[in-house]
């Protein structure tokens, strides 16, 4: 039950956040973590091989054949929409899997990063506790998308259970070579088959996406907790002046000089941190842009055809791909704010009292900052709030000039 636990809020630190992703993506074989040197079990090996096969024979091998061989003769657009938009949207966490297992080795190093930088914080301080009070925001959001992903795929697997008589997950989709489909033990192999498939493409995205998550926003509360850092540097020297000389009889130049020296050292540390987090996250930014920009083209294309194949017949593959294009976004976007925070901190440090020596640093610091931090899909757009949106708008047009050229045929 201990271990159980730390899959909840109570556990927000870096570390053990970092572990409940490495345990869950161990299952499929596939270990991020350099901390974790001992061999993955064989039967890991075993259940994700069959159940990858199991995927890959019903969401690409006969959904491939159903759309461009069994509908062309019978003449079902919709039923040949529906089971496309099928395929096209479970590819996400197979592209995701494939861009982690090629740069495994650049996955490990981010994580040794991440890691490296959260030893450095000094335990109970101000800053590790303001840290940690967004890394429970960070998990909250990374388990609320985990619950949502994986509770859809779950949705879809029993939801043939509670209609009278025989169904499958997808009505339409025939399983390649178990044709009658509705007859035993056709029907058994293919419901087990396509649950198993399920499985595979809601796992993958749902503890990828997650791992993304929770590295993406500890950036987030990195910059958060560095402005509240920047924005009482002036008063903490004050503080750590009065602490050591409590009588005041030094003079006031003296005090400048005592707070001017305390605040070159803060500044230093500061510069240091907000340099390793920009870093940290150019390697995430080169690592995932090519998955993302994939996940985007797939997620769009899946979209659109959902919406053509009918609300009422994808109303549960929607939200599978909705949600994934917006947590990106949101990822992106919190990375963005939290920049733009840093950035009016340093304004708002008094640094009109500064010595001309810690000015210099706060100018280069305001310069930094003003390269704001984003995450983008290949390069092309960043990951915000903004192109959530110009995606649903082009989703949407794009829905509408093929429904009305289908509708004039």
């Amino acid at each position: 039950m201990e271990t159980i636990r730390k899959f909840g809020l109570a556990y927000c630190d870096l570390p053990t956040m970092l572990w409940n992703v490495t345990v869950l993506l161990r299952v499929l074989i596939l270990n991020i973590d350099k901390r974790y040197t001992k061999q993955i079990p064989l039967f890991f090996y075993i259940i994700t091989t069959v159940v990858a096969i199991s995927y890959f024979y019903v969401y690409l091998v006969s959904m491939l054949w159903f759309v461009f061989v069994k509908c062309p003769e019978t003449g079902d657009l919709i039923a040949a929409t529906v089971v496309f938009s099928l395929g096209v949207s479970s590819e996400i966490g197979t592209t995701k899997l494939f861009f982690m297992f090629m740069n495994k080795d650049l996955v490990k190093v981010i994580v040794e990063g991440y890691l490296h930088c959260d030893s450095l914080m000094i335990p109970n301080s101000r800053f590790a506790n303001n840290v940690h009070k967004t890394q429970r925001i960070v998990k909250k959001r990374a388990i609320i998308f985990w619950i949502v992903i994986i509770m859809n795929g779950i949705v879809y697997c029993v939801k043939p259970m509670f209609l009278p008589g025989r169904h499958l997950m997808e009505d339409s989709l025939i399983v390649y070579g178990l044709e009658p489909i509705y007859e035993s033990p056709n029907y058994e192999i293919a419901y087990w088959v396509t649950t198993l498939g399920v499985i595979f493409t809601c796992y993958l995205p749902a503890n990828i996406t997650a791992f993304l998550i929770i590295i993406t926003g500890y950036t987030e509360a990195q910059m958060l907790a560095l402005s509240e850092e920047v924005t009482h540097l002036w008063e903490d020297a004050e503080e750590y002046y009065r602490k050591r000389h409590e009588d005041g009889e030094n003079g006031f130049k003296y005090k400048n000089a005592v707070m001017n020296e305390y605040v070159k050292k803060e500044l230093t540390e500061i510069v240091k941190s907000h340099t390793m987090n920009i870093n940290l996250l150019r390697k995430v930014e080169n690592t995932f842009r090519g998955a993302i920009a994939v996940e985007f083209m797939l997620l769009t294309t899946g979209l659109i055809v959902e919406l053509l194949g009918g609300l009422e017949n994808t109303y549960i593959q929607v939200p599978f791909a909705l949600i994934q294009v917006a947590m990106d976004c949101l990822v992106g976007q919190r990375v963005m704010d939290a920049s733009i925070v840093f950035e009016n901190a340093i304004y708002d440090s008094k640094w009109e009292d500064f010595d001309n020596a810690n000015k210099k640093t706060v100018l280069l610091m305001l310069q930094n900052s003003q390269r704001t931090l984003t995450l983008s899909a290949g390069g092309i757009t960043m990951l915000s709030f903004t192109s959530l949106m110009a995606v649903l708008k082009s989703v949407y047009s794009a829905y509408t000039t093929l429904r009305s050229t289908m509708n004039k045929k």
